[in-house]
Protein backbone atom coordinates (compact mmCIF):
# COMPACT_ATOMS: atom_id res chain seq x y z
CA UNK A 1 0.00 0.00 0.00
CA UNK A 2 1.54 3.15 -1.01
CA UNK A 3 1.34 6.34 1.06
CA UNK A 4 1.25 9.62 -0.46
CA UNK A 5 2.92 12.41 0.51
CA UNK A 6 1.19 14.81 2.69
CA UNK A 7 0.62 18.10 0.39
CA UNK A 8 -1.11 15.48 -1.90
CA UNK A 9 -3.64 14.71 1.32
CA UNK A 10 -3.65 18.17 1.68
CA UNK A 11 -4.82 19.06 -2.36
CA UNK A 12 -7.41 16.06 -2.76
CA UNK A 13 -9.27 16.86 0.65
CA UNK A 14 -8.92 20.20 0.26
CA UNK A 15 -10.75 20.06 -3.26
CA UNK A 16 -13.40 17.39 -2.64
CA UNK A 17 -14.41 19.08 0.78
CA UNK A 18 -14.94 22.46 -1.41
CA UNK A 19 -16.75 20.86 -3.63
CA UNK A 20 -20.14 19.98 -1.26
CA UNK A 21 -18.97 23.34 0.51
CA UNK A 22 -19.74 25.34 -2.79
CA UNK A 23 -22.64 23.40 -3.25
CA UNK A 24 -24.19 24.26 -0.20
CA UNK A 25 -23.46 28.27 -0.78
CA UNK A 26 -25.21 28.16 -4.09
CA UNK A 27 -28.18 26.15 -2.12
CA UNK A 28 -28.62 28.85 -0.01
CA UNK A 29 -28.09 31.63 -2.35
CA UNK A 30 -30.93 29.99 -4.49
CA UNK A 31 -32.85 28.78 -1.76
CA UNK A 32 -33.27 32.83 -0.36
CA UNK A 33 -33.88 33.65 -4.55
CA UNK A 34 -36.84 31.35 -4.40
CA UNK A 35 -38.48 33.05 -1.66
CA UNK A 36 -37.51 31.06 1.23
CA UNK A 37 -36.78 32.74 4.46
CA UNK A 38 -33.22 32.85 5.91
CA UNK A 39 -33.89 30.16 8.47
CA UNK A 40 -35.39 27.62 5.96
CA UNK A 41 -32.87 28.79 3.62
CA UNK A 42 -30.12 27.68 6.43
CA UNK A 43 -32.01 24.82 7.07
CA UNK A 44 -31.40 23.42 3.38
CA UNK A 45 -27.87 24.25 3.27
CA UNK A 46 -27.64 22.33 6.74
CA UNK A 47 -29.39 19.42 5.32
CA UNK A 48 -27.35 19.66 2.01
CA UNK A 49 -24.01 19.58 4.58
CA UNK A 50 -24.98 16.79 6.46
CA UNK A 51 -26.20 14.49 4.01
CA UNK A 52 -22.93 14.99 1.70
CA UNK A 53 -20.21 15.54 4.37
CA UNK A 54 -22.12 11.94 5.95
CA UNK A 55 -21.16 10.41 2.95
CA UNK A 56 -17.53 12.62 2.74
CA UNK A 57 -17.01 10.42 6.59
CA UNK A 58 -18.95 6.91 5.44
CA UNK A 59 -16.62 6.88 2.49
CA UNK A 60 -13.32 7.64 4.20
CA UNK A 61 -14.07 4.87 6.53
CA UNK A 62 -15.03 2.12 3.99
CA UNK A 63 -11.71 3.45 1.86
CA UNK A 64 -10.06 2.83 5.15
CA UNK A 65 -11.14 -0.89 6.04
CA UNK A 66 -9.77 -1.45 2.34
CA UNK A 67 -13.29 -2.64 0.78
CA UNK A 68 -12.93 -0.52 -1.93
CA UNK A 69 -10.00 -2.46 -3.01
CA UNK A 70 -11.73 -5.68 -4.28
CA UNK A 71 -11.13 -7.95 -7.05
CA UNK A 72 -13.72 -8.49 -9.36
CA UNK A 73 -15.08 -11.96 -9.92
CA UNK A 74 -13.83 -12.27 -6.06
CA UNK A 75 -15.40 -9.89 -3.86
CA UNK A 76 -18.21 -7.32 -4.00
CA UNK A 77 -16.98 -4.08 -6.13
CA UNK A 78 -17.94 -1.51 -3.67
CA UNK A 79 -16.55 1.48 -5.55
CA UNK A 80 -18.84 1.18 -7.72
CA UNK A 81 -22.19 0.04 -5.88
CA UNK A 82 -20.84 3.66 -3.88
CA UNK A 83 -20.71 5.96 -7.09
CA UNK A 84 -24.37 4.81 -8.71
CA UNK A 85 -25.98 4.81 -4.87
CA UNK A 86 -25.00 8.26 -4.15
CA UNK A 87 -25.54 9.44 -7.51
CA UNK A 88 -28.86 7.98 -7.01
CA UNK A 89 -29.40 9.89 -3.71
CA UNK A 90 -28.41 13.01 -4.83
CA UNK A 91 -30.91 13.11 -7.80
CA UNK A 92 -33.58 11.73 -5.98
CA UNK A 93 -33.38 14.26 -3.12
CA UNK A 94 -32.85 16.84 -6.13
CA UNK A 95 -36.94 16.16 -7.31
CA UNK A 96 -38.16 17.06 -3.38
CA UNK A 97 -40.08 20.53 -3.47
CA UNK A 98 -38.23 22.56 -2.00
CA UNK A 99 -35.14 21.26 -3.37
CA UNK A 100 -36.83 21.58 -6.73
CA UNK A 101 -37.78 25.41 -6.03
CA UNK A 102 -34.38 26.07 -4.80
CA UNK A 103 -32.91 24.87 -8.23
CA UNK A 104 -35.35 26.65 -10.47
CA UNK A 105 -34.57 30.00 -8.21
CA UNK A 106 -33.10 32.29 -11.28
CA UNK A 107 -29.31 32.41 -11.55
CA UNK A 108 -29.23 29.39 -9.67
CA UNK A 109 -27.98 27.21 -12.94
CA UNK A 110 -25.43 29.68 -13.70
CA UNK A 111 -23.85 29.12 -9.99
CA UNK A 112 -23.87 25.20 -10.32
CA UNK A 113 -20.87 25.42 -11.91
CA UNK A 114 -19.31 27.00 -8.68
CA UNK A 115 -18.03 23.63 -7.34
CA UNK A 116 -16.83 22.72 -10.58
CA UNK A 117 -13.93 24.58 -9.85
CA UNK A 118 -12.57 22.20 -7.74
CA UNK A 119 -11.85 19.50 -10.22
CA UNK A 120 -8.47 20.98 -9.81
CA UNK A 121 -8.28 18.12 -7.51
CA UNK A 122 -7.16 16.02 -10.67
CA UNK A 123 -4.11 17.72 -10.59
CA UNK A 124 -3.18 15.47 -7.23
CA UNK A 125 -3.80 12.24 -10.09
CA UNK A 126 -1.21 13.89 -12.44
CA UNK A 127 1.22 14.51 -9.42
CA UNK A 128 0.49 10.24 -8.38
CA UNK A 129 1.58 9.79 -12.14
CA UNK A 130 4.72 11.81 -12.32
CA UNK A 131 5.72 10.34 -9.21
CA UNK A 132 5.42 7.04 -10.73
CA UNK A 133 2.33 5.17 -8.65
CA UNK A 134 -0.08 5.59 -11.47
CA UNK A 135 -0.41 5.12 -15.19
CA UNK A 136 -0.63 7.46 -18.03
CA UNK A 137 -4.53 7.46 -18.97
CA UNK A 138 -5.28 11.75 -19.15
CA UNK A 139 -8.69 12.85 -19.55
CA UNK A 140 -8.25 16.40 -21.35
CA UNK A 141 -10.46 19.40 -19.01
CA UNK A 142 -12.32 21.77 -21.35
CA UNK A 143 -12.71 25.72 -20.77
CA UNK A 144 -15.60 26.94 -19.75
CA UNK A 145 -18.38 29.00 -21.84
CA UNK A 146 -21.07 31.05 -21.81
CA UNK A 147 -24.44 31.32 -23.19
CA UNK A 148 -27.14 28.46 -23.13
CA UNK A 149 -25.94 27.08 -25.98
CA UNK A 150 -22.43 26.79 -24.53
CA UNK A 151 -23.28 25.77 -21.47
CA UNK A 152 -25.11 23.00 -23.16
CA UNK A 153 -21.47 21.56 -24.47
CA UNK A 154 -19.82 22.44 -21.17
CA UNK A 155 -22.09 19.76 -19.32
CA UNK A 156 -21.58 17.44 -22.31
CA UNK A 157 -18.21 17.85 -21.87
CA UNK A 158 -18.01 17.71 -18.59
CA UNK A 159 -19.76 14.67 -18.05
CA UNK A 160 -17.61 13.08 -20.69
CA UNK A 161 -14.76 13.83 -18.76
CA UNK A 162 -16.25 12.48 -15.51
CA UNK A 163 -17.58 9.12 -17.73
CA UNK A 164 -14.08 8.65 -18.91
CA UNK A 165 -12.20 9.51 -16.11
CA UNK A 166 -14.51 6.62 -14.18
CA UNK A 167 -13.85 3.73 -17.20
CA UNK A 168 -9.93 4.49 -17.06
CA UNK A 169 -10.53 4.46 -13.09
CA UNK A 170 -11.85 1.33 -13.59
CA UNK A 171 -10.09 -0.13 -16.30
CA UNK A 172 -6.56 0.41 -14.61
CA UNK A 173 -7.96 0.16 -10.54
CA UNK A 174 -9.53 -3.08 -11.57
CA UNK A 175 -6.64 -4.36 -13.65
CA UNK A 176 -8.72 -5.40 -16.64
CA UNK A 177 -5.94 -4.00 -18.45
CA UNK A 178 -2.56 -4.21 -17.69
CA UNK A 179 -0.21 -1.77 -16.59
CA UNK A 180 2.66 -0.34 -15.12
CA UNK A 181 2.38 0.80 -12.15
CA UNK A 182 -1.21 -0.27 -11.28
CA UNK A 183 -4.20 1.35 -10.93
CA UNK A 184 -4.33 0.49 -7.43
CA UNK A 185 -3.77 3.52 -5.75
CA UNK A 186 -7.30 4.64 -7.10
CA UNK A 187 -9.21 2.35 -4.65
CA UNK A 188 -7.43 3.98 -1.97
CA UNK A 189 -7.40 6.81 0.16
CA UNK A 190 -6.86 9.70 -0.45
CA UNK A 191 -7.53 9.40 -4.18
CA UNK A 192 -10.39 7.09 -3.92
CA UNK A 193 -12.54 10.15 -2.43
CA UNK A 194 -12.43 11.82 -5.77
CA UNK A 195 -14.85 8.85 -7.82
CA UNK A 196 -17.23 8.39 -4.51
CA UNK A 197 -17.37 11.46 -3.59
CA UNK A 198 -16.76 14.22 -5.65
CA UNK A 199 -17.68 12.78 -9.40
CA UNK A 200 -21.43 11.40 -7.89
CA UNK A 201 -21.97 15.47 -7.08
CA UNK A 202 -20.17 16.52 -10.35
CA UNK A 203 -22.34 14.47 -12.18
CA UNK A 204 -25.86 15.08 -10.26
CA UNK A 205 -24.53 18.67 -10.99
CA UNK A 206 -24.85 18.57 -14.22
CA UNK A 207 -27.61 16.33 -14.83
CA UNK A 208 -29.39 19.36 -13.03
CA UNK A 209 -28.18 21.85 -15.03
CA UNK A 210 -28.68 20.77 -18.42
CA UNK A 211 -32.28 19.54 -17.19
CA UNK A 212 -32.86 23.12 -16.37
CA UNK A 213 -30.97 24.71 -19.69
CA UNK A 214 -33.44 22.35 -21.88
CA UNK A 215 -36.86 24.13 -20.05
CA UNK A 216 -35.14 27.49 -20.57
CA UNK A 217 -36.64 29.45 -23.83
CA UNK A 218 -34.03 29.71 -26.63
CA UNK A 219 -35.06 33.33 -26.87
CA UNK A 220 -36.95 35.49 -24.20
CA UNK A 221 -38.29 38.73 -25.82
CA UNK A 222 -37.27 42.22 -23.89
CA UNK A 223 -39.25 43.82 -21.33
CA UNK A 224 -41.20 46.79 -22.19
CA UNK A 225 -40.67 46.47 -25.88
CA UNK A 226 -41.62 49.58 -27.62
CA UNK A 227 -42.73 49.78 -31.30
CA UNK A 228 -39.73 51.08 -32.76
CA UNK A 229 -38.05 47.56 -31.55
CA UNK A 230 -40.56 45.87 -33.84
CA UNK A 231 -39.59 44.78 -37.38
CA UNK A 232 -41.10 47.36 -40.01
CA UNK A 233 -43.83 44.49 -41.46
CA UNK A 234 -44.55 43.78 -37.47
CA UNK A 235 -45.21 47.11 -37.03
CA UNK A 236 -47.50 47.60 -40.17
CA UNK A 237 -49.92 45.07 -39.30
CA UNK A 238 -50.32 46.58 -35.86
CA UNK A 239 -50.60 50.45 -37.28
CA UNK A 240 -54.42 49.35 -37.61
CA UNK A 241 -54.99 48.38 -34.52
CA UNK A 242 -53.40 51.06 -32.93
CA UNK A 243 -55.93 53.96 -35.43
CA UNK A 244 -58.66 51.39 -34.49
CA UNK A 245 -57.65 52.42 -30.66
Amino acid sequence: MYDPPVYLWAITIACVAGMPAATCLVLYGGAARAGLSRTRAALLAGGAAAVLGGWFTATVVIAGHGWYHARLGHQVPWMPVAVVSFLGLLLALGRIPVVARTLAAPGTVSRLELPHFFRLEGVAFLIMMALGHLPALIALRLARGTGRRAALWLNAFGMTDLIVALVLGALTGYQLISTSPTGAPISELPLVLVPTAGVPLLFALHITSVSALRKTPRTQPAAGARTTDLTPRTAAAQAPASHAQ
